[in-house]
């Protein structure tokens, strides 16, 4: 799989690929791999969601969330249907799916992104104030100063006790 994933890595870092190329070369690696094979699957979904083909994209994801991911691949999963979902209109599942993940792993490697993600949703929610609240909590550790101001200030503006 090693080997496998290389190559795909490698798709995904030629910035000479058109979007259709990308989908053409992913599905051209995921037919290598067995049909309910869930990283495969996984990649296919990312490379229609960048490419615009969102309701491809969600279909894909869904079905490798369901056999299932490792960890990492699966939190990436997560925020990229949640992400996919939102700009197809299903704003409520999309926030339900990025606030379980917010809170899932706090000190996680991709909580910000979790984070970023959900404070979109929000907005799209028509919660901007609660969607500041989050990215500044996200963006608060990253400051050379005034960490814990902003964290303060943070929590305020959604009334958030934590």
């Amino acid at each position: 799989m090693d080997e496998w994933q290389s190559r795909v890595d490698a798709v995904w870092a030629d910035d000479a690929l058109a979007p259709e190329d990308v989908i053409t070369r992913i599905d051209e690696l995921a037919a290598e791999r067995p049909a309910d094979d869930a990283v495969a699957l996984f990649e296919r979904a990312g490379a229609r969601d960048s490419a615009g083909v969102e309701v491809e994209a969600e279909v894909l994801y869904r079905q490798a969330l369901a056999i299932g991911l490792d960890d990492h691949r699966r939190t990436r999963a997560t925020i990229q249907l949640a992400s996919t979902i939102r700009n197809l209109g299903k704003t409520e599942e999309a926030l339900e799916m990025l606030r379980v993940e917010y809170v899932r792993e706090p000190r996680g490697d991709l909580h910000d992104a979790a984070a970023a993600f959900y404070a979109l949703a929000l907005v799209s929610s028509g919660e901007p104030e609660r969607a500041a609240s989050i990215a500044l909590q996200a963006l608060a550790p990253h400051l050379p100063r005034y960490t814990r101001s902003v964290t303060g200030y943070a929590r305020e503006i959604a009334d958030d006790p934590r």
